[in-house]
């Protein structure tokens, strides 16, 4: 369920009106606090409460982006108790998040979409890949 700034309208609702499905996807994507929960979400699972505190986002921020990704089918959780954990569904978005670094790099945007690993493999946060 991407939101559509201008009008409320869900992934799910663009393409039963016949929008594709990879404009839904990139859609889903366009949204700069859904990429910073991806990008956190790619570096390990978390709750609710651990992202507003990490992005500096309200609760009901989050909930509704989380809501979105979910309805994509990017995002899901598991129940512990009375938390849920989230966490990435779909292991080839970082395949895609990839190519969209070096094609924006390819046109002089450098960014960084993935998580930085150290050389085990462990994804680092962001201050610890600035040190």
């Amino acid at each position: 369920m991407a939101i559509d700034n201008d009008g409320g309208v869900c992934v799910s609702a663009e393409i039963a009106a016949g929008i594709p499905p990879a404009a839904a996807l990139f859609h889903s994507l366009a949204d700069e606090t859904r990429l910073r929960i991806v990008a956190r979400l790619a570096r390990g699972e978390a709750r609710v409460v651990d992202l507003t505190t990490e992005l500096g986002l309200a609760q009901s921020t989050v909930s509704k982006h989380l809501a979105c990704l979910r309805d994509c089918h990017l995002v899901g959780y598991r129940a512990e108790g009375r938390q849920s954990f989230y966490s990435l569904t779909r292991p080839e978005l970082m395949d895609l998040l990839g190519a969209a670094e070096h094609l924006l790099a390819a046109t002089g945007h450098t960014v960084t979409l993935r998580p930085v690993r150290d050389n085990a493999g462990m994804a680092l946060t962001p201050r610890q890949a600035e040190a």
